[in-house]
């Protein structure tokens, strides 16, 4: 089970609430659990910490992050 604050991995495309198209792999932070614990809203970061989408997010498009995933950077069009 997911909790706040978690950092997930995409493992699926998901489109955030502004449109951004998030990609799998992409990694971000669990800011809110809805109830039952199927969907949560992620909250995805630039490497220097500006907030680049937020997306409410399907358990099933997500896993947790482990020790055996590796940072890949990637550039977008828009920060938010």
């Amino acid at each position: 089970m997911f909790q706040e604050h978690e950092q997930v991995v995409l493992t699926a495309e998901v489109t955030g609430d502004e449109g951004e198209a998030l990609e799998p792999g992409d990694v971000g932070a669990i800011i809110h659990l809805h109830p039952g614990g199927e969907a949560f809203v992620v909250e995805f970061m630039s490497l220097d910490g500006e907030t680049v989408a937020i997306a409410t997010v399907q358990a099933s498009q997500a896993r947790p992050v482990t020790s055996a995933d590796l940072t890949h950077a990637r550039t977008v069009q828009a920060v938010v």
